[in-house]
């Protein structure tokens, strides 16, 4: 559906006295100059060779000379020599002349001392037919007159020499099936039986054409690895011969009546394109490499047009494969193929008729660069591939396409009617074929440009059906001109640009209702790209070759003068596809260069862009990745482009390999796009529906929305979420617009606590919306189902709703989060109270939308027996079963009946109340035991002093059975019960509670000694030595005992006091002076043992560190039971990230998921993993979090422990021991300074303020996210590389003071 579009174009035309003709031209790929070569012909014999440079101003200025020489013709069959081939080495600047005499020239433009400038470095006496060089450049074909084939290299060296002969034809034996003739086509069953599908009706012969030039063309494959050579044999038949690049033949052609000497090898290389004649029409047929015919398609020529025609036409591909050039004697025409249907998109006229058939060169780099030529004209032009579509403005954006063919417009609303191409919505019959079209905003203009007229036409695309197209006006003023383009300002100016071959300018014409009048040339000294208007067709634009982009005055036209214009924006290098856009009162220029770089204002915005279109809201473009993406249009600067995320961001699309873009229709949210075979595909992008959606909701048109949301899967919570107070405050509108009931279902159904325009549809958002939309607060978000569904309720529960909306009551009820099924239960049971005959409908609609099971039981705790047979006939049970139940609790009394269904439902604490309420108490008691119920019990018998006291008795025996013995003995505290509270304190290690128990229980002297004695014993152990004194003191006077306590603890100032408190300081020098000594050399034995510690463990950390950052492979290695291989796609090398490590790649052999085809580890063997980890053993893979966790335990045990060492310090001091003091405090200190070195050689990058070195991450090639805990035994060894790959804070190491009496 896309149209050749002029961007470039210089007409020359060449006159003189006695004027060489124009006889071949080649590309400079370097400069992207022309090279042509003029003569020589019958009056003069000369060669001159001429570089073109096309983008100056001036013939004389353009026309660079290179050489000339005389060029005799040495064969006198001749009448003079012909320039068969001319080919232009870029690379070394020299040119190569192949002519039909038989010389083989090289003009070099920068010889050396020893080269000539022009030279003839080969001659073929017997004179050429044809030559042509390969793709490459390496290989030069030629044919001779003699029918010889020779191949020749760069430096016209003879590589093979082939003979031409009759027996060439038996290479090939074709074998053709018929498929797609006419003769294979069913028929009847008579005609089928009577004759041989695979026999033709008719069998070409090969005849030649009345036309046939005896010509020899030669055509190369784009690979270089094949080329053909169509010829005259034995002037019988025309046959295309294919030859590799060695000179192999591998195919011969079959035999074609009417086949002439054209011939043309598609680039990509499916095809071979040949010419056939016949009498009434003549066609392009194809070829494939074995030499089979593979279809056609007709030229199309009038019987006048066929008949006039002498010349044989030739045939060119464009670099790409994509454009057909057939070149007449008076034109040029090119063609294109899209769902196997060729158009005629471009017919280039000359000025004057030639004899001989015009020349047509394609450039080799830039696919749709041509030089066509006869000999005395030349033309250059450069064109894009582009879409002729309407607006993409709603409410005109009908996706109106028109594609040009020929004398046919092919017309198609895609809005209306996605109609596949070769086929159209509508078919207009021009007078003259197209070169330009365009549409206006509107859609109700259409204007169609051709070489003769311009013509404009009515369309009416909101009629239905829609009617065909009325000519309103047709003017031919520029026939005499070249016309280029024509544009529209507003629905009813009309403005065309025209080139001139007689003078080097381009025009400005304009149309508005009479005729078409000339506005004056273009003065600015650059070449004229392309006229264009922008989107909404307020302003007129030219854009010229260096980029610069003009506005075009159209208000103020002066008789006489040439248009104004004004320089507007500039753009950083020539664009040729251009869209101009306002918005937000700013103007933006979008261009797409030919290399694929899409930019804005000077803003580069993607460098593999093939395709694009601008819609008010969006900058939409497919890219070389095969994405399709939108951009918001906001400010240059603010124009967001989304990466490559389509699984992440709905702003960027997977779309099929090499489609581009049609058209874009924001009122139905749909992208057309165009496949490179030419199928149209139609999809619905999610930015184009929610932007769709968004509007709606600000137009309040809530329909409309909804139904979007429908149709494109869209979460219905944007409904509210995208403007909650404009929704909540307008819910009488939503129901009223949406009306159908089940519509509205749909809507409360999908309603879930989630701000979605925050989450699913955030990136979808302009950014200036979302730094200006107001987010939700959480408590909102939290209950807004519930207050969507209470609004809903408000609404439909009046008079005028209630009746009809109905479900929607009982959808909004079960909705709610959680569900309120008892409210719409309750309103069922209205119903069925009232005999309403929507009872059942109800029902039927509830037990649809919540599980009919918890319906049947919230019903029966509505203790309404009618309500929960109902649900019971919704549901799948079995009337057998349901029927005796209901029956037997009908026949119960009021009470019991609430008892047994809210025993039955575990209403515990209901029935509870129930059983009360009946007084039956001895069942209450058994309840309370059953179920546990004894805070309840308690709180119903709060005033009944008798029941409250039995219910605690039966608590407080209950909590000593579960041994929560603290809150039994306070239980039977409250009773009195002291015989049976101090065993509960004692077992909860209370010695103070228990000791007054059981003297207020009366317990004797002997078992309360015996009860103090263990509680001591107890405390002891559990080193509470103050408590355990205590008792000593209090029930056994044991001062000595006592001290020896208190010294164990490091008490000593306490165990004097307590000593000198019963006059017995005796005890000083005989208990308290031996527990200093004792516990100062325990102390600095400790001590030592802990410097030991940091001496062997911190080492040893910093080996199995410096080990595994130098070479982790070997760390590792053999750590496994197996001693499995560490696949290749694992990475061992240490990482400076703090988040977990996923090594346990390299120990379950997996490339990050759990292989669920892996030996699992037993839990014996998870059991001796664990105990591996525990020890920590030497060499193992445990050893390092080991050593860590002992120094981090160390460090706490040595600040846990600096109050005690005071204290043992104080009282060595104090007791005349200063050496003893001072040992204890210097081994104190070194720990202390040792366990500070060890926290900075440990967490030495935590120190320095960068992240923990986390262990070993191990990352698998093409794994997203986290890996999957492991089970079994490699489970533990995930934690424990978990553990070390965690971030760790260093520990802190209390200050120690040092007591200055022993500095």
């Amino acid at each position: 559906m896309r149209n050749l579009k002029v961007v470039g174009r210089s007409l020359l035309r060449f006159s003189g006295q006695n004027p060489l003709p124009l006889t071949a031209t080649a590309w400079d790929a370097a400069s992207s100059a022309l090279i042509c070569a003029f003569g020589p012909s019958e009056s003069r014999a000369t060669i001159e060779l001429k570089r073109l440079h096309y983008s100056r101003n001036g013939t004389e200025e353009r026309l660079e000379s290179i050489a000339a020489w005389d060029a005799p013709c040495p064969l006198p069959s001749l009448s003079h020599d012909t320039i068969l081939s001319l080919h232009h080495f870029s690379d070394s600047t020299t040119s190569c002349l192949i002519l039909a005499g038989g010389d083989i020239i090289l003009v070099r433009e920068n010889p050396s001392q020893t080269e000539e400038l022009v030279e003839i470095v080969g001659s073929v006496d017997a004179g050429l037919s044809a030559a042509a060089w390969s793709p490459d450049e390496e290989l030069l074909a030629i044919t001779t007159l003699a029918d010889t084939l020779l191949l020749m290299s760069r430096d016209i060296e003879n590589i093979a020499s082939i003979q031409l002969t009759a027996d060439d034809v038996n290479v090939s034996t074709h074998v053709s099936v018929g498929w797609g003739k006419k003769e294979t086509q069913f028929k009847g069953k008579r005609a089928r039986a009577l004759q041989d599908p695979t026999v033709p009706e008719s069998i070409d012969e090969g005849v030649l054409s009345a036309y046939d030039d005896r010509s020899v063309t030669i055509s190369w494959r784009g690979d270089g690895a094949y080329f053909a050579i169509n010829k005259v044999e034995e002037e019988r038949r025309r046959m295309i011969r294919v030859y590799s690049r060695e000179g192999q033949l591998d195919s011969v052609s079959e035999p074609v009546d009417g086949l002439e000497g054209a011939l043309s090898w598609r680039p990509s290389g499916n095809l071979i394109a040949g010419i056939r004649r016949s009498s009434d029409k003549a066609e392009v047929i194809f070829f494939e490499r074995n030499g089979l015919r593979h279809g056609q398609f007709d030229l199309r020529l009038s019987t006048i047009e066929l008949e006039e025609l002498r010349a044989s036409p030739k045939l060119k591909w464009n670099s790409d494969s994509n454009v057909l050039s057939v070149a007449y004697p008076e034109k040029v025409q090119l063609w294109t193929v899209s769902n196997y249907h060729y158009y005629l998109k471009q017919e280039l006229a000359f000025p004057e008729p030639a004899s001989l058939t015009a020349q047509c060169t394609w450039h080799p780099e830039r696919p749709l660069a041509l030089a066509t030529s006869t000999s005395g004209a030349l033309q250059i032009l450069e064109y894009l591939s582009v879409v002729a579509a309407g607006s993409t403005a709603p409410p005109n954006d009908f996706g109106l396409v028109a594609s040009i063919d020929g004398l046919s417009l092919k017309l198609t609303p895609l809005r209306i009617a996605n109609v596949p191409p070769p086929m159209a919505f509508h078919t207009l019959s021009l007078r003259h074929k197209a070169i330009d079209v365009v549409i206006s905003k509107s859609g109700s203009r259409l204007a169609v440009l051709s070489n003769c007229d311009l013509t404009l036409y009515a369309l009416d695309l909101n009629k239905r059906p829609i009617p065909k197209p009325v000519l309103l006006w047709q003017g031919d003023a520029i026939k005499s001109h070249c016309p280029r383009h024509v544009a529209f300002v507003g629905d009813e100016e009309l403005f065309c640009l025209t080139d001139n071959w007689d003078e080097d300018e381009s025009c400005l014409w304009k149309y508005a209702g009479e005729d078409l009048v000339p506005l004056g040339p273009i003065v600015e000294a650059e070449g004229v790209s392309s006229l264009t208007s922008d989107m909404n067709c307020d302003s007129l634009y030219i854009q010229f070759q260096n980029g610069a982009i003009h506005l075009v005055d159209t208000a103020e036209i002066l008789q006489g003068l040439p248009p104004q214009t004004s320089l507007m924006y500039k753009l950083p290098s020539f664009a040729p596809e251009l869209r101009i856009v306002t918005n937000e009162e700013q103007t933006f220029v979008f261009g797409l260069t030919k290399s694929g770089v899409l930019s804005a204002k000077g803003r580069t915005l993607a460098r593999n862009c093939t395709s694009f279109a601008i819609t008010p809201a969006h900058l939409i473009f497919t890219t070389t990745q095969h994405l399709l993406k939108f951009v918001h249009l906001g400010n240059a600067d603010e124009l967001e482009i989304p990466l490559d995320e389509p699984q992440k961001d709905e702003r960027c699309r997977s779309i099929e390999r090499g489609a581009k873009i049609v058209t874009v229709m924001p009122t139905t949210y749909s992208v057309v796009l165009q496949m490179p075979r030419g199928n149209l595909e139609t999809i619905y992008p999610r930015a184009l529906v929610l932007a769709a959606i968004r509007r709606s909701i600000e137009r309040e048109q809530y329909y409309d929305a909804f139904l979007a949301c429908r149709n494109q899967r869209v979460d219905m919570n944007i409904l509210h979420d995208h403007d909650p107070d404009r929704f909540l405050a307008n819910i009488d509108m939503v129901i009223t617009q949406i009306k159908r009931i089940e519509h509205i279902d749909l809507l409360l159904s999908g309603l879930r606590n989630e701000d979605v325009s925050e989450t699913m549809y955030k990136e979808t958002l302009k950014a200036k919306e979302l730094s200006t939309k107001s987010k939700l607060p959480q408590e909102r978000i939290d209950s807004k189902v519930n207050s969507i569904c209470d609004a809903f309720l408000s609404v439909l529960e009046q008079p005028t709703y209630k009746d009809e909306h109905l479900q929607n009551i009982i959808t909004a009820h079960v909705s709610k989060v959680p569900p309120a099924l008892e409210n719409g239960l309750e309103m069922i049971g209205k119903l069925q109270a009232s005999r309403d005959p929507l009872t059942d409908k109800a029902a039927e609609h509830i037990s649809f939308l919540a599980d009919v099971n918890q319906l049947y039981e919230t019903s029966l705790g509505l203790y309404n027996l009618d309500l929960t047979l109902l649900i019971a006939q919704q549901s799948q049970k079995d009337p057998r079963e349901y029927l005796p139940h209901l029956q037997s609790l009908q026949d119960l009394s009021p009470l019991r009946r609430k008892y047994q269904i809210d025993d039955q439902l575990g209403r515990r604490t209901k029935a509870l109340k129930h059983l009360n309420e009946l007084q039956a108490y001895d069942e209450v008691q058994d309840y309370v035991q059953k179920y546990a119920l004894y805070a309840e019990a308690l709180r119903m018998y709060q005033y009944d002093a008798t029941h409250l006291k039995e219910i605690m008795q039966l608590y407080a025996d209950h909590l000593t059975s579960i041994n929560k013995h603290k809150e039994a003995a306070l239980a039977y505290e409250y009773l009195g019960d002291h015989a049976n509270a101090w065993p509960c304190y004692r077992a909860a290690n209370l010695w103070r509670e228990a000791l007054s128990s059981a003297t207020l229980a009366g317990v004797g002297q002997s078992e309360l000694e015996t009860l103090a004695s263990s509680l001591r014993d107890d405390l002891a152990e559990s080193k509470d030595h103050i408590a355990a004194a205590t008792i000593c003191l209090d029930y056994f006077s044991d001062v000595a005992a006592a001290a020896r306590l208190l010294c164990k603890g490091c008490h000593f100032a306490e165990a004097v006091r307590i000593v000198t408190l019963r006059q017995q300081s005796n005890l000083i020098a005989e208990v308290i002076d031996a527990g200093l000594i004792e516990r100062s050399a325990d102390m600095t034995e400790f001590l030592a043992d802990m410097k030991s510690q940091l001496l062997a463990q911190v080492p040893r950390l910093q080996e199995l560190r410096t080990k595994k950052a130098e070479d982790p492979m070997a760390f590792y290695e053999g750590m496994d039971d197996g001693g499995a291989n560490i696949p290749d796609n694992i990475s061992l090398a240490p990482t400076d990230t703090t988040s977990g490590g996923t090594f346990m790649t390299r120990y379950t052999n997996q490339t990050g998921t759990v292989n669920t085809q892996a030996t699992r580890k037993t839990s014996k063997n998870k059991r001796r993993e664990e105990r591996k980890r525990a020890r920590g053993k030497k060499g193992t893979v445990y050893e390092e979090e080991y050593l860590t966790n002992s120094i981090e335990r160390l460090i706490e045990r040595i600040n846990s422990m600096q109050d005690e060492i005071e204290r043992l310090i104080e009282g060595l001091v104090k007791r005349g021991m200063r050496e003893r003091a001072a040992a204890v405090s210097s081994a104190v200190s070194e720990v202390i300074d040792r366990c500070r070195d060890a926290v900075k050689e440990v967490y030495a990058p935590l120190c320095t303020g960068a992240p923990a070195e986390g262990g070993v991450v191990g990352t698998a090639n093409g794994v997203d996210g986290e890996m999957p805990r492991p089970t079994g035994g490699e489970a533990t060894l995930w934690d424990s590389l978990q553990e070390m790959g965690k971030k760790r804070d260093p520990p802190v190491v209390k200050e120690f003071a040092r007591l200055s009496l022993l500095s």
